[in-house]
Order: C-alpha cells, then sequence, then structure tokens
C-alpha cells in the first residue's frame, strides 16, 4: 500500500522555524511532525542545542545527517552543554568511532559512521547495545548510512548548510517517544 501524505506548514511570529505536521494515510491516527530551525550563528545553534537537552528523554537515539562541515558535531557539544556535560570534552568521535559523555543529565554516546565500510562494522563496535540502552542518549553523527538498524523510534535531524554560518535543522520524529521529544523542544522559548 503506498503512502499519501497531508502536510500543514505554520510558521511562528518570528520566522525562524516552522512545524510541518505530516498525517500518513496508512495510519491515520498518527500524526508524525517535522519542526524546522534556520540558525544564523551558532550562538543559535547553541540555543537550539540547549533546548533539545532540556526535551530529551533517555533512552531516546538522535540520527544526525548532512555534509562535512555542516555542524553536527558543534550541535551535539551544544546538547551536551545544555544537559550540564563538559562540553571541552566533545569532539567528533569520526577516528574513534565512539564518545562518551556520562558527567551531565543523561550520559551521551556519540558515534560517528563515517569511516565505516558497513552496517556489521557498525554493530561489531557493540553500537546497539548503546541504541537500545533505556538509560542514555546516543547521537549517531552520518546516520543515514546505518538507517536500518536504527531504533523505529529516533530523533532524526538534517543539518543544511545555507550559508557561511548559517544552518537549516529539520527535525523528524519517528514515534511516539522521539515525537513527545519534538513537542516539548518546540514549545520552549
Amino acid at each position: 500500500m503506498a503512502t499519501v501524505s497531508v502536510m500543514s506548514l505554520k510558521f511562528s511570529t518570528s520566522g525562524r522555524h516552522a512545524l510541518i505536521h505530516t498525517v500518513s494515510k496508512v495510519s491515520p491516527t498518527r500524526m508524525h511532525a517535522t519542526y524546522l530551525f534556520d540558525s544564523g550563528s551558532e550562538a543559535d545553534t547553541d540555543r537550539v542545542g540547549r533546548r533539545l537537552a532540556d526535551a530529551l528523554l533517555p533512552g531516546i537515539t538522535v540520527a544526525l545527517d548532512g555534509q562535512l562541515g555542516s555542524g553536527k558535531t558543534c550541535f551535539v557539544r551544544a546538547v551536551c552543554r545544555g544537559l550540564g556535560a563538559d562540553e571541552s570534552q566533545v569532539n567528533s568521535p569520526t577516528f574513534v568511532l565512539m564518545q562518551m559523555y556520562a558527567d551531565g543529565r543523561l550520559p551521551v554516546f556519540h558515534l560517528d559512521t563515517y569511516r565505516l565500510g558497513d552496517i556489521d562494522e557498525f554493530l561489531a563496535i557493540g553500537a546497539e547495545e548503546y541504541l537500545l540502552d533505556p538509560e542514555i542518549v546516543c547521537f549517531v553523527e552520518w546516520a543515514e548510512r546505518v538507517a536500518p538498524v536504527l531504533p523505529a523510534d529516533h530523533l532524526a535531524i538534517a543539518i543544511e548548510q545555507t550559508g557561511e554560518t548559517a544552518r537549516r535543522f529539520v527535525f523528524r520524529a519517528s514515534g511516539d517517544r522521539s515525537a513527545a521529544v519534538l513537542r516539548c523542544l518546540r514549545s520552549a522559548r
């Protein structure tokens, strides 16, 4: 059965972010939301990262995608700062594949799949254990590379460079828990 979506778009009064509600014909009772946030600076990115930190629940996986230099690690640093973790410890896990930041409100496991050859390599580093842990938050950079093994209910964030320091963040919920995080994120100011 094909999925047909109906979308409505609402812009905030500031015009900086938008909310898209998508209702699928396949599951008419379930609504998945997409939240758009346009960041004009690192300070804006820091603010939305801290807002996400306030909204996060234990056991959530956050799938990050965006081209090289789009700010995935910078965004994780902002979220960790918002969680009370030592931001100086947050760096790209490209070469070590995984970093752990356990000194904040929630422990964060930060994984990077850029250098991995396939999903089997991702699973070989024990990633599945972290993705399914109900006590931690997982951030997965280059998540599209391992999409088939991500939890069905995760928060996806696509980061698009729209200028030298400007970014567009597209947050998508894929289930009830990630939708709850998204509702909390968009209601925070």
